[in-house]
């Protein structure tokens, strides 16, 4: 059964691309024979996936759009992981209708429709065992992050209105690279055809989206990751501080969650973090919860300036 299984994942997927197969082509990439090809996709057909056929020379097997939603095929852990991923999706934003945290609770909602029998059982305890607490965050709308995506597969250039931080709306037409969920904010990426250069924009102070039918040939992203380059950018105006901690990482982690932290255990004790920060007070207080000894290795003189301050401020509260 479990053959079968990723049998049938494996050539719905490849159908899912969109193209057409020729029988051959599907037995050599799926490594079946001919006929297991034919059974696997009268299976496909009686989960209600719509496979078109065309038989003889020139023939192909090709998925089309169909009426109704089949059921999904996912395993127990991957519909568990789907319901988590969409119930903590719809607890960020401002529940602002349109946004993806509002699609996100409808789906939570309903997506145990499209599973097999065997799974919906699991589903309803899953939405009646879980509860989230609410982060308020800037809501972005679900069909603007679907537009993005698409203009960026599509390498498609777009031109929007952005409102800056506290400065006038202007007007962008970029080449949109990739999509960023960092920190409870979405992000876009993009060469701003403008200004010749890379820019970073926040997704929810974008609108009057419009996607143009001039194509752009893709350039090197300008960083190892889109991520990384927002992360240094975000950095840029903050200090980066260094130290070494007595406590294990999943310690470290816990007191940092709220930090965008680069946490490595360098041993089963000790743990080195590397965090930005605006003012030397935000490392306080993760660290007066972490309850242990730890030791600066680099921080700027400022900052150092501010802790030898605080330490004899609080020794004087004491003692006093």
């Amino acid at each position: 059964m479990a053959d079968v299984t990723a049998r049938m994942l494996a050539l719905l997927s490849t159908l899912q691309s969109g193209r057409s197969f020729s029988g051959d082509e599907l037995v050599q990439r799926l490594g079946v024979s001919p006929r297991t090809l034919r059974r696997d996709v009268d299976r496909l057909r009686g989960y209600g996936y719509p496979v078109q056929t065309q038989p003889g020379p020139g023939g192909f097997y090709r998925l089309t759009a169909g009426r109704t939603m089949p059921p999904l095929v996912l395993d127990d852990d991957e519909a568990v992981a789907t319901l988590l991923a969409l119930a903590s999706l719809g607890s960020v934003g401002s529940a602002a209708e349109g946004g993806i945290d509002d699609a996100a609770t409808r789906a939570y909602g309903k997506v145990d429709q499209f599973l097999p029998a065997r799974l919906r059982s699991r589903a309803v305890a899953v939405r009646a065992s879980v509860e989230t607490s609410h982060q308020d965050a800037p809501s972005v709308p679900a069909d603007q992050l679907g537009d993005l995506a698409e203009a960026i597969g599509l390498q498609q250039e777009i031109s929007f209105a952005y409102r800056s931080v506290g400065g006038p709306q202007s007007a962008r037409r970029v080449e949109p690279y990739r999509q960023i969920h960092h920190l409870l904010r979405w992000y876009l990426l993009a060469w701003d055809l403008d200004r010749d250069d890379w820019r970073v924009f926040r997704v929810d102070r974008i609108s009057d989206l419009r996607r143009h039918t001039t194509h752009y040939t893709a350039r090197a992203l300008p960083a190892d990751s889109a991520t990384a380059y927002l992360r240094a950018g975000l950095h840029k105006t903050k200090h980066p501080i260094r130290l070494v901690i007595d406590a294990p990482a999943d310690a470290v982690v816990d007191a940092f969650k709220y930090q965008d932290a680069e946490i490595q255990a360098t041993t089963p004790t000790t743990t080195e973090v590397t965090v930005a920060l605006d003012t030397w007070h935000w490392l306080l207080l993760p660290l007066a919860f972490l309850d242990t000894d730890y030791r600066i290795l680099d921080a700027p003189p400022a900052f150092l300036a501010g802790y030898q301050s605080f330490a004899r401020r609080l020794r004087a509260a004491i003692t006093s």
